[in-house]
C-alpha cells in the first residue's frame, strides 16, 4: 500500500504490539489508523521470539498483562479464523538457590491471588517433570496453563483482522524523522523512506528501535537492543510429548518442544548490546557447555537450525507505556521496552493503548510503567526474567 498523506493515528512498528495496538484501535471505532512497518510483518522480534506466553510474573501489572494474553491465544483460533499451535504444556521454572526459592513462593503467591493457578513443587515433583536436569534442584515454580504457541500465525491473524477493521498497512516504510510542529495544528509530519505523512497521534511500539524514535519526539524512552539466540535441534527419540516450557531460572537456558526436537535459548556469556543479527559460534559451544553441565540428558543433540534476535531491554527490565503530549494537542503514545515478553503482552497491550487513546481509565492500571519513572528515580523491577 502507498503511503497516504495524513492519517489520525500512525502506529511506527509492525510487530505483534503495532498490531495488536492497530486492531483494537479499530476496532474500538478509530476509522483512520496507519502503521508503518521498515521491512516485512513480524520480522523484527516478534518472529524470532521463542513464542513463550505465560503468567509467572512478580509484577502484578505483568501478571495481569500476561493472563490476558492467555485468554486471547486461547480464542484465538476462533475469533482470529488463524491456528497459532497454542501447546499449553505449562512453564517450569527450576530453582537451585534458597534465595530464588523464597521470591518465587512470593510470587507464586501474588499470581494465586490474581486468578492465577500456579504453584510450587518440590524437588521430588520438579525432577519428574525435568528428569534430563543435573544440577541439585530444590524446587520449581509450575503453571499448567502457560505455553507457546508460532509467533508468525499470531502475525497473520492480527494483520488480516486490522486490514479487515479498515487499518492501512505500509511496509517496507522507515521512519527517518518529525517535521516540526505548526503552531495550532495539533499535528506532526512524520518523514519516512515513502514519502510524509501528517499525524494527530502517534504510537512507537518499534521494540529495539524505540529510543531514537522516542528522541525524534522529544520523548526520552531507555530502550537498548540486546541480542539473544536461539537453536532448534534434530529429531529427539523418546521426547516426552507432555514436556513443560522449561527454565534453569540460575542461568536462564530454556528449552521447549518444537516438532520432534527441541528449541534451546540462552544468554551469550558476554552480552551482546546493538542491532547485530548474526549468530555466534562461541554462543553456540557456550550453550553445548551448559547444556551439558544443567541438563546432561539432553548433551546429545544435534542442531538442526538457528536464529538471532533481539530483546528490547530497559534499565529495570519493566516495559514503557504511556503517553506524551505537546502543549498544541498533538499526542505521542509508547508501548516498547518489554525486555523479552513483549510477545506474550501484546494482546493486552493492544487493549490498553486503545484505552489511553480514547482517554479512559486502562482494564489495567499501567502508569507505573511510564518513561518517566527514570527521571523520577523509581524504578520497577521485573525479577521474574528469562
Amino acid at each position: 500500500m502507498e503511503l497516504p498523506a495524513s492519517a489520525e493515528v500512525v502506529i511506527i512498528g509492525g510487530g505483534i504490539m503495532g498490531l495488536s495496538i492497530a486492531h483494537r484501535l479499530a476496532a474500538d471505532g478509530v476509522r483512520d489508523v496507519v502503521l508503518l512497518e521498515q521491512a516485512q510483518l513480524g520480522s523484527g522480534s516478534t518472529c524470532r521470539a521463542a513464542g513463550g506466553v505465560r503468567a509467572q510474573f512478580s509484577d502484578e501489572i505483568n501478571i495481569a498483562l500476561g493472563l490476558r494474553g492467555l485468554e486471547v491465544f486461547e480464542s484465538f483460533a476462533q475469533d482470529f479464523g488463524q491456528e497459532i499451535d497454542l501447546n499449553q504444556c505449562g512453564y517450569l521454572f527450576l530453582i537451585d538457590e534458597p534465595g530464588a526459592l523464597a521470591s518465587f513462593e512470593q510470587n507464586v503467591a501474588l499470581q494465586n491471588s490474581m486468578g492465577v493457578q500456579s504453584r510450587m513443587l518440590d524437588a521430588s515433583e520438579a525432577r519428574r517433570l525435568a528428569p534430563s536436569a543435573g544440577m541439585d534442584v530444590l524446587g520449581a515454580a509450575f503453571h499448567p496453563r502457560d505455553g507457546h504457541c508460532t509467533p508468525e500465525s499470531v502475525v497473520l491473524g492480527l494483520a488480516a483482522a486490522a486490514r479487515r477493521q479498515g487499518v492501512r498497512i505500509v511496509t517496507g516504510c522507515r521512519f527517518e524523522g518529525a517535521g516540526e510542529a505548526e503552531p495550532g495544528s495539533g499535528r506532526r509530519a512524520l518523514r519516512t523512506s515513502a514519502g510524509t505523512i501528517q499525524a494527530a497521534a502517534v504510537v512507537c511500539a518499534a521494540g529495539a528501535w524505540s529510543a531514537a524514535i522516542g528522541d525524534a519526539f522529544g520523548v526520552p524512552l531507555p530502550v537498548r537492543p540486546l541480542r539473544r539466540q536461539i537453536l532448534v535441534t534434530g529429531p529427539l527419540p523418546d521426547l516426552d510429548p507432555a514436556l513443560p516450557f522449561t527454565i534453569d531460572f540460575a542461568t536462564s537456558l530454556y528449552f521447549h518442544r518444537e516438532g520432534a526436537g527441541l528449541l534451546i535459548g540462552a544468554p551469550e556469556r558476554e552480552p551482546t548490546w546493538g542491532f547485530e543479527p548474526r549468530r555466534s559460534d562461541e554462543w553456540l559451544a557456550d550453550t553445548a557447555e551448559l547444556i551439558a553441565e544443567r541438563f546432561p540428558g539432553l548433551s546429545e543433540i544435534d542442531v538442526a537450525s538457528g536464529w538471532a534476535g533481539l530483546y528490547e531491554m530497559t534499565p529495570d527490565h519493566n516495559a514503557l507505556v504511556g503517553e506524551h503530549a505537546d502543549d498544541d494537542g498533538f499526542r505521542f503514545l509508547y508501548a516498547a521496552g518489554f525486555s523479552g515478553h513483549g510477545f506474550l503482552m501484546g494482546p493486552g497491550i493492544g487493549e490498553v493503548m486503545a484505552d489511553l487513546y480514547a482517554a479512559r481509565p486502562p482494564w489495567v492500571d499501567v502508569s507505573g510503567l511510564s518513561a518517566e519513572r527514570f527521571t523520577e528515580g523509581v524504578e520497577r523491577p521485573e525479577l521474574n526474567i528469562v
